[in-house]
């Protein structure tokens, strides 16, 4: 591909200072001084970065707190359908368009024994859930989940128990669940009244096994044999499914990274792709209680991304073998830890981890969601943990429902990112914060559709204090119109939504960019997180 005139000046004067990856960024720590020095953005659409799959933009349900129960659930409430689904969270996540819920887990599923779950409602056990000390009715199981998502226009993505479970357990929930008829599990559930098999595709092996917190917890080469004994059993059910083992998660721990190693040495031929779970809080553990470093802390998302992506590529070389793993980030959001009770002493469905999601959360989980784009082309899953309630876009009670602040960048995502990631580059001042690279007051991802040809950018300005302007330069075909342009922003980064106050947090207008010559001007506020379309 030849290099414009302009991208020839801006490789020379850059020297590819930095790589933030798959964006090409020069900071400048001499620039930071210069809080109003322009931001310029080379966006050439026909540098991809990757196809953008819609089931980046996943979402999660746990049997966690109130997450499924007074949640996605609640039999005999006035909201409730005649299948106890509450109806104004359906039509708030077919609003939002979620193309995939991994269920039934988490931590949760790491002792569940799937067939509680299933059959008539007044036969299943009440059980103890071990992961967060509640009680579980198993009112809602496998087949309610399944029908629920049929409801919400989503799709399922189902994670097995190899905590305590065994290899045939998940070997007959994928034929209970993908089997025609003519054998003892496809017709359990056919007598169960779901006579047509449901073609789950997207199939979890365990969860966070590589922690010491999980029930069954077991070091990499114990799970990776038992996530290759259970992935060939699940293929011979049903060979079309698609599978993900478990990933190492917490880089604080000392087998992290080695851990993902021994594991995919035994399992990488038996599997599709490998998780990756990421929690980022303005805890003072995590940021020092610094908000410039809470605004820089997807940055560590990106290197753990790298560094999982990494240990993949040796164990495909050592193995000699083609095929390149995929990503899933099935579980990323913004959690303070320890502000938010995880214990629920024995009750049913207690208030647990939900949290108040305030503007400043906002901006980072937008910062997340603009990392997962600039890593589509190896990352092809992603979910929000979770959906509703617990470390939720969105929260209930028996009247109705509010939308926390996250949901706005979320939604976002769901509704203007298509097509494909594009590779900016991007020319900014930076800042500096302990245990970071340079920080780049301008954080950036956009996509290309061409099947429409619509342009898309979602950009964050981590500056507190002072308006950012940046200047696109488009080094291929000028975009003709825009087509919305929405930032979210405000002066109390603490502001949160509640039931009373719903709207204190939403999007406002964005003032409209100038175009000319090829080139865009647009002004993003302090402290914002803006997305901006164009024709």
């Amino acid at each position: 591909m030849s290099f414009s005139p302009a991208r020839r000046r801006f490789l020379h004067d850059s020297a590819l200072a930095a790589i933030a990856s798959p964006a090409l960024l020069r900071t400048d720590p001499a620039l930071g001084a210069a809080r109003r020095a322009q931001t310029r953005i080379f966006f050439d659409a026909r540098r991809s970065a990757g196809t953008l799959e819609r089931t980046l933009f996943g979402s999660f349900l746990e049997h966690l707190g109130r997450a499924v129960y007074d949640g996605i659930y609640q039999p005999g409430s006035p909201l409730a359908d005649a299948q106890g689904f509450r109806t104004d969270v359906l039509a708030a996540v077919r609003r939002l368009g979620v193309p995939l819920v991994r269920y039934p887990g988490g931590s949760f599923v790491s002792q569940y024994n799937w067939e509680d779950g299933i059959g008539p409602p007044a036969q299943r056990p009440r059980t103890l859930n071990l992961a967060w000390n509640t009680i579980e009715t198993n009112r809602f199981g496998t087949d309610e989940f399944l029908a629920w998502c049929q409801a919400a226009h989503t799709a399922p993505y189902l994670a097995v128990n190899l905590g305590t479970g065994s290899i045939l357990a998940a070997a007959a929930l994928v034929e209970y669940c993908n089997r025609p008829v003519g054998t003892h599990w496809s017709d359990l559930r056919r007598r169960n009244g779901h006579a047509t098999p449901y073609g789950v595709h997207y199939w979890g092996l365990g969860n966070e096994l590589f922690g010491p917190w999980e029930i069954g917890h077991m070091d990499g080469a114990a799970y990776g044999r038992k996530a290759a004994d259970a992935a060939q059993a699940m293929r011979r059910v049903d060979r079309s499914i698609y599978l993900i083992a478990c990933g190492s998660s917490d880089p604080a721990l000392p087998d992290y990274l080695q851990w993902d190693r021994e594991a995919l040495e035994r399992c990488y031929h038996e599997v599709d792709a490998v998780s990756l779970h990421c929690y980022l809080g303005d805890t003072r553990a995590q940021t020092g209680g610094s908000t410039e470093k809470y605004l820089a802390l997807n940055l560590q998302l990106d290197r753990q991304i790298r560094d999982k992506l990494a240990v993949c590529e040796y164990v495909r070389t050592r193995l000699g073998a083609r095929k390149r793993l995929a990503l899933a980030l099935d579980e990323w959001n913004v959690w303070d830890y320890g502000r938010t009770p995880s214990n629920g002493r024995g009750q049913l469905a207690p208030h647990l981890l939900e949290q108040d999601y305030t503007l400043a959360d906002a901006l980072v989980a937008g910062s997340m969601l603009n990392t997962l784009m600039r890593h589509a082309a190896r990352i092809k899953i992603g979910c929000l943990a979770q959906l509703v309630n617990a470390l939720a876009p969105i929260t209930t009670d028996a009247h109705g429902l509010f939308l926390q602040s996250i949901y706005y960048p979320y939604r976002w995502a769901l509704e203007y990112a298509g097509g494909a990631s594009v590779a900016l580059l991007i020319e900014t001042p930076s800042y500096r914060v302990p245990e970071l690279p340079l920080v780049p007051y301008i954080d950036a991802a956009a996509t290309y559709d061409a099947t429409n040809g619509r342009r898309t950018l979602f950009a964050l300005n981590r500056d507190l204090t002072a308006a950012r302007q940046i200047e696109i330069v488009w080094e291929s075909a000028a975009p003709q119109r825009l087509r919305a342009a929405y930032v979210l922003t405000g002066t109390d980064l603490n502001a949160a939504n509640s039931f009373a106050a719903p709207r204190r947090v939403h999007p406002q207008k964005l003032n409209e960019p100038v175009s000319r010559a090829g080139r865009t001007w647009v002004e993003l506020p302090p402290a914002s997180y803006a997305v901006i379309q164009w024709d």
